[in-house]
């Protein structure tokens, strides 16, 4: 249960995470189908631009450590929500490929800023003993924005896509604005017990398992392209479903995405972070796989949900259990860089995608590379957990290095 105490974590956490993904990310999914008929974009620019924020978010993890050690973070964070806020309201109207190209970046850089120091900070400003709860609930953000995304964006296109960015922009900055309060209203870092702090007491062949982990989760990376870039188009445009239905869909991955973080957390206090982590990946893996077995409405909508249920839940589990490997003082720069080698995969993938797309001519082969993907970081999963079996301690410069 949420108490008082934890209300300016979540703030701080859920709307770092509902701007820097959510909505920065995922509200380009949904309009990504009404670009191409207003002719403001082919349908290989307009897969490409969805690119351009997977290239921004690997900027933005490899600087979002450094610029909160080097500025106040409540300043990094501001600049974050308002440099999205502006990628939105400055690509209100046609314009072209190069200057999308260069809004989509920015967006992708401070949503990745966003996502490395936002719930960072909540977790380090939360007592031990509600870490496991909160630290999975601040990643609900996703899920928030994805179908606030999928709610707002279907209707605003109604009216005109210049009306849906400005709406975008403004959104970000009220989340913006909440966000600040929340972080004004931090408590100092929880103290940490003897011998837990800069990641001490750590078990012989952690920094293996945490090698292994980060490698999941740069796999995950790779594995959920396919729904967050092109599944709607995917539905809408290539499979003939048309813009309603795709939408609906987008709507259950936002219900997903909301759901997800809290199974994360519950699952995690029953089974601990490492196996809840495991699930995740082996019932993603089947969820990306599904489109290939059949696109009935109730596969589809399965999908769709566990998919968007699945990809807060693998950020929450990941975080959790790297916080449980190297301890809650060591996570954020660890944390940003486990982030920056998922931004990497993700840009990589993004863009390798687009350029399958283009050549075939058909996102199909996507979901069953996708699939693979995240069932090899099932894999690497199994495999951290039995290198884990021997105890011994490293030090913390194995962290500052």
């Amino acid at each position: 249960m949420v108490q008082k105490r934890d209300l300016p974590a979540l703030l701080t956490g859920i709307m770092a995470t509902l701007v820097g993904i959510g909505l920065a990310r995922f509200a380009y999914t949904p309009l990504l189908p009404a670009l191409i008929p207003e002719q403001w974009f082919s349908a290989s620019q307009a897969a490409y631009l969805g690119a351009a924020n997977l290239l921004g978010y690997f900027i933005g993890a490899l600087s979002g450590h450094f610029l909160s050690e080097r500025y106040s973070a409540r300043a990094v964070i501001a600049a974050s929500f308002a440099a999205i806020a502006l990628s939105f309201l400055l690509c209100a109207a046609p314009a072209s490929f190069t200057w999308f190209f260069l809004w989509r970046l920015v967006s992708g850089i401070a949503g990745a800023i966003l996502m490395v120091v936002g719930p960072s900070l909540a977790l380090s400003a939360t007592p031990i003993e509600r870490r496991t709860g909160v630290g999975a609930l601040v990643f609900s953000g996703i899920g928030m924005g994805a179908l606030l995304a999928a709610w707002v964006v279907p209707l605003l296109l109604e009216t005109s896509l210049m009306a849906t960015w400005i709406t975008l922009g403004l959104l970000s900055l009220v989340a913006g604005l909440i966000g600040d309060r929340g972080l004004s209203r931090l408590t100092k870092p929880a103290a940490l017990p003897t011998g837990e702090s800069h990641g001490q007491g750590i078990h012989a062949g952690a920094a293996l398992v945490v090698l292994l982990v980060i490698g999941a989760y740069a796999l995950d990376a790779v594995g959920f392209v396919p729904h967050t870039v092109f599944w709607v188009d995917y539905l809408a445009r290539e499979n003939s479903l048309g813009n309603q239905s795709a939408a609906l869909q987008w709507s259950l991955f936002g219900v997903g995405a909301v759901c997800g973080p809290l199974i994360a957390g519950s699952v995690a206090k029953r089974v601990g972070w490492h196996y809840g982590l495991a699930l995740a990946f082996l019932v993603k893996a089947f969820a990306v796989a599904l489109p290939l077995l059949s696109l009935d409405l109730l596969s589809r909508s399965v999908s769709s949900f566990l998919v968007g249920a699945m990809i807060p839940g693998i950020v929450a589990l990941t975080s959790g259990r790297l916080a449980e490997l190297v301890g809650p003082t060591a996570h954020k720069k660890l944390w940003g860089r486990a982030t920056a080698t998922f931004a990497a995969a993700q840009a990589a993938s993004g863009y390798g995608m687009s350029a399958l797309y283009d050549a075939w001519g058909t996102y199909t082969p996507l979901f069953a590379i996708g699939s693979l993907m995240l069932a090899s970081g099932f894999l690497l999963i199994l495999l951290s957990h039995a290198l884990n079996t021997h105890r011994s301690t490293i030090t913390p410069q194995t962290w500052r290095q």
